[in-house]
């Protein structure tokens, strides 16, 4: 009995100790729900362990041409303007569908890094989503805030929308996961923040599965070459 109960004891003072790291770890973070808190600070153990389970690690890579033009398409960001992606001509373009509530939601903070170390010649556009397990469920109002004040998000957002294979999929990934517009790719998303790579003629080079980091040396490499 007496060992039961240093077993409940010592449970409780490592709850504690846990809540309260969270608490200090996030200390700047607003409008965070503790859920979200909890999932931003066990980050870094989480990618290790899909990495080390091999878990959403699938890297894909091609050369083709596409079929339909990477720069007929636009689309609506987030404060309603349209974003024509004929303007992205001549940079590399990271699509990223994203979400809130996800294990891999601290990947804004590793996107917004990398557009800034790659402010002349890439463009990060996220593409906010509720498709896996309900992790985006705010409005385009409560994603901005929520990416602006909690990771210091200033890449362009796109209006929420649905990413997976569907009729109401996103016309952009459309283009993205159907080899008869790309090219060569019918992967969609595996899950949230799953990446697209668009070098600066159009072609889709590169998919990243949301396991490897926006910061990863591969995903690097590709945007230098």
């Amino acid at each position: 009995m007496k060992k039961l109960k240093r077993f409940f004891i010592v449970i409780l003072v490592l709850l504690g100790s846990f809540v309260i790291y969270v608490q200090v770890v996030n200390r700047n973070s607003k409008n965070m729900t503790f859920r979200q808190k909890v999932l931003k600070t066990i980050y870094p153990a989480f990618i290790w362990l899909t990495k080390l389970t091999g878990k959403n690690t699938e890297k894909l890579s091609s050369t083709k041409e596409p079929i339909v033009s990477f720069y007929t398409l636009s689309d609506t960001l987030n404060n309603n303007s349209i974003l024509n992606f004929e303007t992205l001509k001549g940079k590399k373009v990271l699509l990223v569908n994203t979400a809130s509530d996800c294990g891999y939601t601290n990947q804004y903070n590793d996107l917004q890094k990398l557009s800034e170390l790659y402010k002349d010649r890439l463009v990060v556009i996220g593409f906010p989503a509720n498709d896996f397990k309900e992790q985006e469920k705010g409005t385009d109002d409560d994603i901005a805030q929520f990416c602006k004040i909690n990771y210091g998000v200033t890449f362009p957002l796109i209006k929420k929308s649905t990413v997976i294979k569907s009729a109401e999929q996103n016309p952009i990934f459309q283009w993205l996961t159907n080899a008869a517009n790309n090219g060569w790719n019918d992967k969609a998303p595996s899950w949230n923040f799953s990446k697209y790579l668009v070098n600066e003629k159009g072609v889709l080079i590169n998919y990243f599965d949301p396991s490897v980091s926006p910061l990863d040396s591969e995903v690097k490499n590709a945007i230098e070459h």
